[in-house]
């Protein structure tokens, strides 16, 4: 409990302005709020550096943090908030919030307990952190040709001669011509930062990455205008698919669910081994959105938020192909006889297009598609090595020692997309041409492969059994 003469002793801080040595009495139960008053004013001073790196060391010996930290930690918030109102500049902002960083960070040392942190998310792999893109957009703003707006909503685009920048461009451009902007009633400017955030929180895997991103949400738009699917679904329907298709894929760590759950990773064991990585991804999504700074749909009904919400993960999650037997049989059972006024048909055709859209790559042209198949046999070799290593088991079509291109590819454009597209067809007959003949193609283009593979080996067999019995 201690004496009622010993919490009124005099405490004592130093600061060093300016060279001269400045002694600060204070009384341990002065107005907390006062003296943070008194410290805001300094936010406006070129002293403030100096001045907030030894009140960062000395404050915590002169107050008892654990009493004051709650206080604290909301004017700190609101001094945060005031030095970006204040309209300095950039970096003289990121200095300021560095030092107010180290000043949480010791409040928290010295408690012991984890307060509110600036960085809402902390999701990890391998010890990696998260954390959301902060600064003002800053990519070069390209005026897209007719030439590559006609492009972009065809499954032909090429999606290799882009870099991300332009890429950032095309997808912004897509959120306006679809009226996505105008629908939410989005700022611009928070559009720009909410798909620098996404960017910046796609790993740099072979294949998991930014760029299928793109590719994905490209292919969702390709599909919204090939199939009129603006004048069959709401706006909200058109901001529900391309913001899922963004997003379907956050900070994917190259390691599919089967590694998750057999390492039992930290993901497999938070979300049970229930498409752990498509629950991360949600996840992710929604703490990049809320960001103020960054959340996209600040401007609509908080009840409308929650049904896109609901929403957008349902697409998310269904693009775990383990589901995948699930969500093409429920949509069979509805395509023949498919209502665009009942909202579970609906719900089920968006699920349907987000996963075409996820593993169209054999939609595009041969030599945009070619390269897709060396980046993602060169992740299912990087997991299987790792599997070994770890003694876990390898899937046949991830070993390296056991996969080729064409088995790797004929399987699965077979039974896997050429079915799940036939059925889209069924409601949608014009992409027949322009997305299922090319999977047609491209399945007689890898078995012709295979064909000569077979023939090459069988020719070195014949060859070493020749050669064997010369020996002899």
């Amino acid at each position: 409990m201690g004496s009622s003469s010993s919490s009124y002793a005099p405490k004592t801080i130093y600061l060093d302005v300016d060279g001269k040595v400045q002694k600060v009495g204070l009384i341990l139960n002065v107005n907390i709020i006062n003296i943070m008053d008194k410290l805001s004013i300094l936010l406006k001073e070129d002293m403030f550096q100096n001045v907030l790196s030894q009140v960062a060391e000395q404050f915590s010996r002169a107050f008892r943090i654990n009493e004051l930290k709650t206080e604290v930690t909301n004017r700190l918030a609101m001094l945060e908030k005031r030095v970006e109102l204040e309209g300095l500049k950039v970096v003289e902002i990121e200095k300021c919030k560095n030092e107010l960083k180290k000043l949480r960070d010791e409040m928290t040392s010295r408690s012991g307990v984890r307060i509110n942190c600036p960085c809402k998310y902390n999701f990890s792999d391998d010890g990696k952190k998260v954390t959301p893109r902060r600064d003002v957009p800053s990519y070069p703003k390209y005026t897209l040709s007719q030439e590559t707006i006609e492009a972009l909503k065809k499954p032909t685009f090429d999606v290799w001669h882009w870099e991300h920048n332009e890429m950032l461009s095309c997808l912004e451009y897509m959120y306006h011509d679809l009226g996505l902007v105008k629908e939410f009633n989005m700022n611009p400017i928070t559009l720009k930062r909410w798909l620098l955030a996404v960017q910046e929180n796609y790993r740099s895997n072979p294949f998991h990455n930014f760029r299928h991103c793109f590719c994905v949400s490209q292919m969702m738009y390709g599909m919204i205008h090939l199939c009129n699917l603006q004048e069959k679904l709401t706006l909200t329907d058109m901001g529900i698919l391309m913001t899922a298709a963004v997003c379907h894929d956050l900070d994917h760590p190259g390691y599919n669910n089967t590694y998750q759950i057999n390492a039992r990773t930290e993901l497999a064991v938070r979300y049970n081994d229930i498409s752990p990585l498509e629950n991360h991804h949600c996840a992710v999504a929604f703490q990049i959105l809320s960001l103020p700074e960054c959340n996209i749909f600040a401007n609509i009904d908080p009840e409308a938020f929650k049904q896109i919400r609901k929403a957008i993960i349902t697409l998310i999650l269904a693009t775990d192909m383990a589901r995948h037997g699930e969500i093409l049989d429920s949509f069979k059972q509805k395509v023949d006889n498919f209502d665009f006024t009942n909202e579970e048909h609906v719900t089920c055709l968006k699920m349907v297009l987000i996963k075409c859209c996820d593993i169209s790559n054999e939609v595009r042209p041969t030599e945009v598609a070619e390269p897709w198949v060396d980046c993602l046999l060169e992740e299912y070799f990087m997991q299987s090595d790792r599997e070994k290593s770890e003694g876990l088991p390898v899937a046949p079509f991830m070993d390296r020692d056991k996969v080729t291109k064409p088995t790797a590819q004929i399987g699965f454009i077979k039974f896997v997309l050429i079915p799940m597209f036939e059925t889209v067809m069924k409601l949608f007959p014009q992409i027949e041409e322009i997305m299922v003949q090319p999977l047609r193609d491209s399945r007689d283009h890898y078995e012709e492969l295979k064909q000569i593979d077979d023939a090459m080996t069988e020719k070195k067999k014949t060859e070493n059994m020749s050669l064997g019995g010369k020996k002899k």
